[in-house]
């Protein structure tokens, strides 16, 4: 559609979107409750962009949001013209609220693509000056969907508003500035708010992120995470702190920090939170601080392996002494948005289990701001069908976020240098194979390993062990979870299937740069009769073998690691995605990083052996 004729379709139907937006409000998936009419609600949200009631666009993506030193707030989203692609047709946009994100005005277009793509909205505002910078990225478009070639022509350019985003300058390309010779392929700033800092002696600094790609003709060598710095309000851009992670032959690297959003912490230090994506360490979120105000990192980026989250971008906000993220929670696909805290300066962050639910729906990226002084705004992709369906805008106080929690009951692992594993839900102690056994209602009764590096199995062989008893006869029955969840994360589990008349074991890998591949060994029954049956998943001798009872199902194994580029966790009786969790009683579990024998596996006294052990779960008591 010409630029022309979409202009005056957006003018002639301004008015009925604008009204439509207001009045499309409605709950989130599980957390928020109906409000008294006169009580000012804890949580609302509305939809804000969405192609049916913004005309002239097939998809909106990539949100950001800041809050002006007049207290009105930016919302910017890529407007995509022809199709929800990365790389095609994409204009900037903006809708402006006065009231604290109660009521919007019109979609603005702020940077026209006329064709090409402009994108990764990077807004921050100069409190002293007022003005509102925002960083973006070009490059050519194309008119189907797919992603922009490789190497990409991306390039950053910059514009601001003094008029409270009113008004526009004419962009500016920063490329002289902000992109040396070598980041010569993918560029992205952003895409989330950047941050001035306030304390110390880099107070009024101006700082966003950027991650970068190089290029050696051939192939895609090295991944880099940097920030961008001003110390003269806009005037001028540098370089500052920048990570670089290379690309090895076979294509396989460690990390990829990307997609960066910060937060300034109570001390003046600038914490760093990106997306992961595709590396062999652990974990989809990775992190680094700054203490010299961005000009360098203390340390390389590192993953959080226990931060459960897929492959997406996520944004950081502090609110005093408490830092909030918010990203989806589900560790395998996009949806489930989660608002979670952490009270240590992000070094540690609540788990699934303490975050706050803002939707079950499938959802993206996003962007948090300070409404107001009470309030906090939350920008984020959402859909019932597809998290591209809409950008919504909740806003929600302080006081809708749970208070920080005390500490889980805990029941031992015995495991050399293990420290004890929480028990989730309220599983109750119970009578067992030996002493005493933990069981599980089917809700929300799990138990929880806490990180450790010794957990992960990689590529050796193991042997897990435990005892267990049930009489479900739907659903799915997770006995033991290590690793991620899906079709493409490494994972180690056995889980009863009863429907299936069934007990299934099942391990995905992943070797080198090779897709993942899975393999699994099932039982002909179920044994769902009550009583206690002993099960063993053994990795060796060329086998992947799942004994219950003494009875063996053998398969051929598969090469590659079981616990590489994925969010780690471990479970009893719980899936890692928290979807399915057990209904019955499990007893002394026990995994070791190497393969038993057939004599050990028979062996009372081999099966409760300390000797190479990862993890030793009696479950015989729960403490606290």
């Amino acid at each position: 559609m010409p630029s022309g004729l979409r202009a005056r379709l957006r003018a002639a139907l301004t008015a009925a979107a604008t009204v439509a937006a207001a009045l499309a409000a409605f709950l989130p998936g599980t957390t928020a409750q109906a409000q008294p009419a006169a009580a000012a609600p804890e949580f609302e949200q509305q939809i804000l962009f969405k192609a049916s009631q913004d005309p002239g666009y097939a998809c909106f993506r990539i949100p950001a949001v800041v809050r002006t030193t007049d207290g009105t707030l930016l919302a910017f989203a890529e407007g995509r013209v022809l199709n929800c692609g990365d790389a095609a047709d994409i204009d900037l946009v903006l809708k402006r609220s006065t009231d604290g994100g109660r009521t919007w005005g019109p979609l603005q277009v702020v940077n026209e693509g006329a064709g090409d793509t402009h994108g990764n909205p990077a807004p921050v505002v100069d409190r002293e000056t007022g003005r509102v910078w925002l960083a973006e990225t070009y490059n050519t478009g194309r008119t189907d969907s797919a992603s922009c070639p490789v190497p990409c022509d991306r390039t950053p350019h910059l514009q601001y508003s003094d008029d409270d985003g009113r008004s526009w300058s004419v962009p500016r390309d920063l490329s002289p500035e902000i992109l040396p010779a070598d980041w010569n392929s993918w560029y992205a700033t952003g895409p989330v708010h950047g941050v001035q800092l306030t304390r110390g002696r880099y107070a009024g600094r101006l700082v966003f992120g950027v991650n970068t790609e190089t290029w050696d003709g051939s192939r895609v060598t090295a991944n880099h995470a940097a920030l961008v710095v001003s110390d003269d309000h806009g005037d001028h851009w540098r370089i500052g702190a920048t990570d670089t992670w290379p690309i090895a032959d076979d294509g396989t690297f460690r990390q990829k920090p990307s997609e960066l959003t910060l937060a300034e912490r109570g001390d003046g230090s600038v914490l760093v939170s990106g997306r992961e994506q595709d590396g062999t360490d652990l974990g989809h979120r990775t992190q680094a601080v700054s203490r010299d105000g961005g000009d360098s990192f203390t340390a390389p980026f590192h993953d959080l392996p226990d931060l459960y989250a897929p492959q997406v971008q996520g944004s950081l906000l502090r609110l005093g002494d408490r830092l909030l993220l918010a990203c989806p929670a589900d560790p395998d696909r996009r949806r489930t948005m989660m608002v979670r805290s952490s009270y240590d300066g992000g070094r540690t962050w609540d788990s699934v289990d303490r975050g706050t639910v803002v939707t079950t729906d499938w959802s993206g990226y996003s962007d948090l701001v300070r409404a107001d002084a009470d309030t906090v705004g939350l920008l984020y992709e959402g859909g019932a069908v597809d998290a591209r369906d809409e950008i919504r805008f909740a806003r929600f106080t302080e006081d809708w976020l749970p208070p920080r929690r005390g500490p889980d009951p805990v029941t031992d692992d015995r495991a050399p240098h293990a420290r004890p594993a929480a028990v989730l839900g309220g599983a109750e102690e119970t009578d067992g194979v030996f002493g005493g056994a933990l069981r599980f209602d089917g809700t929300d009764d799990a138990v929880r390993l806490p990180f450790r590096g010794e957990l992960p199995l990689g590529t050796r062989d193991f042997t897990a062990s435990l005892w267990f008893r049930y009489t479900a006869t739907t659903g799915e029955q997770p006995l033991l979870w290590m690793g991620g969840v899906g079709t493409t994360q490494p994972q180690v589990w056995v889980r009863g299937e009863p429907a299936n008349h069934r007990i299934q074991g099942l391990i995905t890998v992943r070797d080198g740069a090779i897709a993942p591949q899975t393999a699994y060994v099932r039982t002909d029954t179920a044994y769902n009769d009550g009583q206690w049956h002993h099960l063993a998943l053994r990795r060796g001798g060329g086998l992947l073998s799942l004994f219950v009872d003494g009875m063996q199902s053998s398969v051929a194994d598969i090469p590659g690691s079981v616990s590489r580029n994925s969010p780690f966790g471990v479970h009893i009786g719980q899936r890692m995605d928290s979807r399915a969790f057990f209904t019955g009683a499990i007893d002394e579990v026990h995994v070791w990083d190497r393969a038993f024998t057939d004599e050990e596996l028979s062996d009372p006294k081999a099966l409760r052996s300390p000797k190479d052990t990862v993890l030793w779960l009696p479950l015989d008591r729960v403490r606290g």
